[in-house]
């Protein structure tokens, strides 16, 4: 296409490519202290393309295709073009990567250990993965945690942080502005801005971490810890990850060990510094 991009982000490489030039620049100035791939092929291609001839120039709408693709998949906006690329870049991920269990999670490191930290969209978890983040632990990851199908060890792929709503003022008042994507207002869910991780996170990607604690958080309720059986993490696991199925026995024994020996906990919490007090305490007690 005319206008394109490369990165690579932990373990996978992607190619870009777009009709338009706002997006790749967009994506470029946010990812530019991350490394591109060494070689001329990519794991995954994305491609944000017009849905008619006529709509890159009139009212311009971008349907996301690449390597993998939902056909039935809603057009975006260009004043969208940034999360389009974003999203191209999961939905190649979710469909296409098999060298690893994928986990829809965030995660953040210390001292060698991984915290994961799963739950549906407006949990909190990307929220709190940055605000961690902030405080000296290393993000892994905002969308997809990696699991190795083998050794267990979790595998860094520290993309941006996609902060919704309300959480955008929260984390703008701890960093640079240079750190902040622009302002994408009126999404499917609601206003969006992107966090590029700290310098650490995207030096470190290729270093993995053992996973020591597992979170479900749920942002706006009253402080409460709750111990969470392993059949019922299975079960939230299973549904929480794109490639389960896809993996077969691999990920059954992968996840199986997972579960057996990581601690988890729900946690609810009406702020963000109760939410950290929470889990300062649990990782003291626990991992």
């Amino acid at each position: 296409m005319r206008h394109q991009l490369s990165l690579t982000i932990g373990p996978a490489s992607f190619r870009i490519g777009s009709a338009w030039r706002q997006p790749l620049h967009q994506l470029a100035e946010l990812y530019a202290g991350y490394p591109r791939p060494s070689g001329e092929t990519a794991d995954f291609t994305v491609r944000l393309e017009p849905t008619a001839l006529l709509r890159k120039w009139f009212r311009p709408s971008i349907f996301i295709t690449g390597d993998h693709g939902l056909a039935d998949a809603a057009p975006m906006s260009l004043n969208h073009g940034l999360l389009a690329a974003e999203m191209g870049m999961n939905l190649q991920m979710a469909l296409g990567w098999r060298r690893h269990l994928l986990l829809h999670a965030s995660s953040v490191e210390k001292d060698g250990r991984a915290l994961v930290m799963t739950g549906e969209s407006g949990s909190g978890k990307s929220t709190l993965a940055a605000q961690l983040d902030e405080r000296g632990w290393r993000l892994m990851g905002d969308e997809f945690a990696l699991l190795d199908l083998v050794t267990g060890e979790l595998l860094p792929f520290p993309r941006l942080v996609s902060l919704k709503n309300g959480a955008i003022d929260v984390i703008a008042a701890e960093v640079s502005a240079d750190r902040m994507g622009p302002l994408l207002g009126n999404t499917a869910k609601g206003d969006i801005r992107h966090l590029v991780p700290r310098a650490d996170a995207v030096a470190r990607m290729r270093e993995g971490a053992r996973p020591a604690l597992l979170l479900f958080p749920r942002f706006g309720h009253a402080v409460d810890v709750r111990p969470v059986g392993q059949g019922e993490v299975f079960m939230r696991l299973t549904q929480a990850s794109t490639n389960y199925v896809a993996l077969g026995e691999a990920g059954f024994g992968a996840l199986t060990r997972f579960v057996k020996h990581v601690p988890a906990r729900a946690i609810d919490f009406p702020s963000g510094e109760d939410a950290i007090a929470m889990v300062e305490r649990l990782w003291e007690e626990l991992a």
